[in-house]
């Protein structure tokens, strides 16, 4: 199917095609890898004029630092580890998760620890292997964020010498700067654009040890101000006003109010009616405590949308989705309804109303119109 435009396409034969293609990309990264690790191990760029494969891939290869980074940390992998093409191709591993395992793949366990993490997304690699080598905690700490001091212009792209190229260290050099925490270099920007690039920073989240995690992140005035309040207030339950236990408290809190809110789970819940005495009452849109509890038990707090692939795992986001349409009669009761996350409860909706993305309904009931209101 090639040379033929997307949008032309039905969409089984788009769904079809983007996994044909997404196969193809993960042989030639496989292709690639070997290819580098030929260059590397017979140093061929040297003759061309490079002192690093660092440099020929940024040259000639057009390949950013980033991407350069990680295929040569891989190939170099696949010296030793001949089995990481295969598993890239195959989609097992990532450039990423080769990444974070390439420290720790030795000739004793890194055949062991590949296999252990084959079809294994980044958190749970970051789990395996914070497990092998735990951190020891991190002390609490809570302080200003420091002032950037303005400069005239952005500086360029940072380039290691060579050095570092060749031994793929790529900390900050004395212009830049480096972030303690992460090794990588930090770029002195001017005031107006660190201030935007600094509200956009990611909250960090990443597994120190077994059952044991760092989170990073910023806070506003205002919530600083909370804990420290909240710490003063819990001195004399948590004398040394550690901020880890004041948010395990505060956090118990906020759950135990949004699952009575968004659940109904209370400390003596009411029996589930009957399905006849549901509809008894007569049709109500609103759902009761106690079917929400007994929905979102059942299906375990996650989306239960199944389709050609399997079952939905998004776990964010859920609404109660009702199997027969309230619209079309269906009653808010344990068996019509179930959860959905936000995306699958406006696709169903609209394959029995319509619109989908400008579909019509494929499931409307015949001679019913279409209402104006969704599930």
């Amino acid at each position: 199917m090639t040379n033929i435009l997307p949008s032309s396409l039905s969409e089984h034969d788009l769904l079809l095609e983007t996994k044909r293609v997404a196969g193809v990309e993960r042989g030639a990264t496989a292709a690639l890898l070997a290819l580098l690790a030929e260059v590397d191990s017979r140093e061929s760029y040297v003759r061309l004029g490079f002192s690093s494969l660092f440099a020929y891939c940024t040259s000639v290869l057009r390949l950013s630092e980033p991407a350069s980074y990680s295929r040569i940390t891989a190939a170099r992998k696949v010296r030793r580890f001949p089995e990481v093409l295969s598993l890239i191709g195959e989609g097992a591993l990532s450039l990423t998760t080769v990444g974070l395992l390439a420290p720790h793949l030795t000739e004793e366990a890194g055949h062991s620890l590949l296999e252990a993490a084959r079809f294994k997304s980044k958190r749970d690699v970051e789990r395996l292997v914070a497990a092998l080598h735990p951190q020891p905690d991190i002390a609490s700490s809570v302080r200003a964020l420091p002032v950037r001091r303005e400069v005239s212009s952005v500086r360029p792209a940072y380039r290691p010498a060579a050095d570092e190229q060749r031994s793929m260290v790529l900390p900050g050099d004395p212009v830049t700067g480096a972030d303690e925490s992460s090794g990588m270099p930090v770029t002195e920007l001017p005031a107006a654009v660190n201030s935007s690039v600094a509200a956009r920073q990611p909250t960090v989240i990443a597994p120190l040890s077994p059952r044991r995690y760092l989170i990073r992140m910023t806070v506003g005035q205002e919530t600083h101000e909370k804990l420290q309040r909240a710490r003063d207030l819990l001195r004399h339950v948590i004398p040394d006003g550690d901020p880890a236990t004041i948010v395990d408290r505060a956090l118990t809190v906020l759950l135990q109010q949004t699952e009575r809110a968004k659940i109904g789970v209370v400390a003596r819940p009411r029996p589930v009616p009957s399905a006849s005495g549901d509809r008894a009452r007569g049709a109500q849109r609103h759902v009761p405590a106690n079917i929400r509890r007994t929905v979102w038990v059942r299906d375990a707090g996650r989306c239960a949308f199944v389709g050609s692939e399997g079952r939905c795992a998004e776990t964010g986001r859920l609404e109660f989705h009702h199997v027969v349409p309230f619209a079309l009669g269906g009653l808010p009761t344990a068996a019509n309804l179930q959860l959905r996350c936000r995306a699958h409860n406006a696709f169903e909706a609209s394959e029995i109303f319509g619109d989908w993305k400008g579909h019509a309904g494929a499931k409307r009931v015949a001679g019913t119109p279409a209402p104006a209101g969704r599930s």
